[in-house]
């Protein structure tokens, strides 16, 4: 890690941070052990309203299911019923979603627990490797270890095509829907290999992680600005999101492995740019998607809590940064957390756009504050 400067502001952010991790741990995270768990399916229900209800059912995704295994693992030994709760939704994840006849997960299944969209998609399989590795780090279980295994395996053999990059989306039977590689699963992907060598040992991991971000370099980042963009260079309404760039930024700079590879390089060239298009520096708040050329601008100004998330965190790892981490933190407190638990959107004016708390939110959170923690220990 690049070293950090220490001023006289430490007292207040740890406190400040102090704060925030109670809510978290007081506040959020029994939302999804009472009345966002589903006992009968035992699912997390996709979202809750604003007044703790659930809304009503429409689907149960894998990912979320995936992104809540990844909490509860993260909290084994500091939450009462952390583990209990890991476990089933590990199981919940093997039950409702695993292809017998095909291999790999389903995207999603109904209200009643029967496949609804029956496609593999890239996102899915990425955070089904990320929890795994963290939940396996935790209980150490040879069965979570095998699905850790077969998911890097039909990551490995279905997805991949070959240039270090890896289709976004698959049929049920692994046939092509000519889907592409995509930015957003990419990056997941790189965060689930970075989680699995976290863990363990694996040549053919690192192999695949170092050639997936040279092809990132290749594909996506933009000559100009050196910007990471959504969607392949040439492709039609193509767009970048500073929150994804934030989050690139984290996962290459936290890493002794990818720090100093040209996407790194990139990356760190582009973020001052990001900052500047992206980042409202009156209520430090992160805009949701902006356009490059000669028209350039912002696409979509919504505020949204994850891009929040993941702005704080990479500022944990910019030099001189602890009056911005101090800041942002703020921010994050007064803007997107309240005493119910937090708004997930607002609208270009700062007004409050969802009510609605999903399910997917916490593991952003949790990251955040696992990034805030090392930066403050």
């Amino acid at each position: 890690m690049p070293p950090v400067s220490r001023s006289a502001s430490q007292p207040e952010l740890t406190t400040l941070f102090a704060s925030v991790q109670q809510h978290f741990v007081d506040v959020i995270v029994p939302l999804w052990q009472g009345p966002g768990w589903n006992a009968d399916m035992a699912l997390p229900y996709e979202a809750l309203d604003g007044e703790h209800r659930p809304l009503p059912p429409q689907r149960y995704r894998a990912m979320a299911c995936a992104r809540q295994l990844y909490l509860f693992a993260s909290l084994i030994g500091q939450v009462p019923g952390a583990e209990e709760r890991a476990s089933a939704l590990f199981r919940s994840l093997q039950r409702h979603f695993h292809d017998a006849e095909h291999g790999g997960w389903f995207y999603s299944i109904d209200a009643q627990g029967l496949p609804q969209d029956q496609r593999k998609d890239l996102y899915t399989h990425a955070f089904i490797l990320f929890a795994c590795a963290h939940y396996w780090d935790k209980v150490r279980e040879p069965l979570v270890e095998s699905v850790l295994n077969a998911c890097l395996e039909v990551i490995a053999q279905r997805f991949a095509t070959g240039d270090g990059l890896y289709d976004a989306v698959l049929d049920r039977d692994w046939s092509s829907l000519a889907s592409g590689p995509l930015q957003n699963p990419l990056m997941h992907l790189a965060e689930a290999f970075l989680a699995t060598l976290a863990v363990r040992e694996d040549p053919a991991v690192q192999q695949a992680l170092v050639e997936l971000c040279t092809a990132m370099q290749a594909r996506f980042i933009d000559p100009q600005q050196s910007v990471l963009m959504e969607k392949p260079l040439g492709s039609v309404d193509n767009w970048f999101e500073p929150g994804h760039q934030f989050e690139w930024y984290y996962l290459l700079e936290s890493s002794e492995l990818l720090r100093g590879c040209a996407l790194h390089a990139s990356l760190e060239r582009a973020f001052a740019f990001t900052e500047q298009l992206g980042v409202d520096q009156q209520t430090g708040a992160v805009r949701a998607m902006l356009d490059l050329g000669p028209n350039g601008g912002t696409r979509d100004a919504t505020q949204r809590i994850w891009a929040q998330a993941e702005y704080l965190r990479a500022l944990t790892l910019r030099p001189d940064s602890e009056a911005h981490v101090l800041r942002q933190l703020q921010a994050l407190q007064q803007r997107s957390l309240h005493a119910g638990g937090w708004y997930e959107c607002r609208d270009e004016h700062g007004a409050v756009s969802r009510r609605d708390m999903p399910s997917t939110t916490p593991y952003h959170l949790a990251t955040c504050y696992r990034g805030l923690a090392e930066y403050l220990g």
